[in-house]
C-alpha cells in the first residue's frame, strides 16, 4: 500500500525528530507501518475512521521513552497528538477525541470503546509477534480482528 496523503513528510520528519528509540526497532516505523495496515484491514469490516486509524499508528508509540515498561507513553502520544493537531495532522474536534482516546488505552488491554478505537487497539494487538506474543483472539475487541486467516496473517506480517 502507498502510503496515503495523511502520512506526510513533514509529519514523518517531526516523528523522527521526536521519537527516542530505534526507528527500525520493537516500537519504531516498521510497526506503525503494520499497525496501519492492520487497522485498515479492520476499518473495511468494522466500520472505522480511516483517518484517526492511521494516525494512531504513527502516534501511538511516539512517546515512548524505553521499549519496556512505560506505562505513561500512550498519555504522552496523546500530549502529542493534542499538541500537532491542525498542524501535523488534520482531525477534527471528534476525531481528536477517539485519537487520544486510543493513544490513552492502547497499552491497558482494555476490550470496549468506540468502534475506531477498538480498531485501532486491535490493529496494534495484531503485531504483538514481534515480541514473541501471538495475539489472543479473546483479548481482541472486534470480531474482525479475530476471524483467524486475518489474525494469521497478520501475526506472519509481524515476525519480522
Amino acid at each position: 500500500n502507498p502510503m496515503s496523503s495523511l502520512i506526510t513528510r513533514r509529519l514523518i520528519a517531526f516523528a523522527r525528530s521526536e521519537f527516542r528509540l530505534d526507528w527500525d526497532g520493537m516500537h519504531g516505523a516498521p510497526h506503525w507501518s503494520r499497525v496501519r495496515h492492520n487497522g485498515l484491514l479492520l476499518a473495511e469490516r468494522t466500520g472505522a475512521n480511516t483517518r484517526v486509524v492511521e494516525y494512531f499508528a504513527f502516534l501511538h508509540d511516539l512517546g515512548r521513552e524505553n521499549d519496556y515498561h512505560d506505562p505513561e507513553h500512550g498519555f504522552r502520544a496523546a500530549a502529542i497528538a493534542v499538541s500537532i493537531a491542525g498542524d501535523l495532522i488534520d482531525v477534527s474536534a471528534d476525531e481528536l477525541e477517539l485519537l487520544t482516546e486510543a493513544c490513552c488505552g492502547h497499552s491497558d488491554g482494555h476490550l470496549i470503546a468506540d468502534v475506531t478505537v477498538m480498531t485501532c487497539w486491535d490493529a496494534d494487538r495484531l503485531d504483538l509477534g514481534r515480541v514473541g506474543i501471538r495475539p489472543d483472539p479473546m483479548r481482541l475487541c472486534n470480531e474482525a480482528a479475530r476471524d483467524a486467516e486475518l489474525l494469521s496473517e497478520a501475526y506472519k506480517r509481524s515476525l519480522v
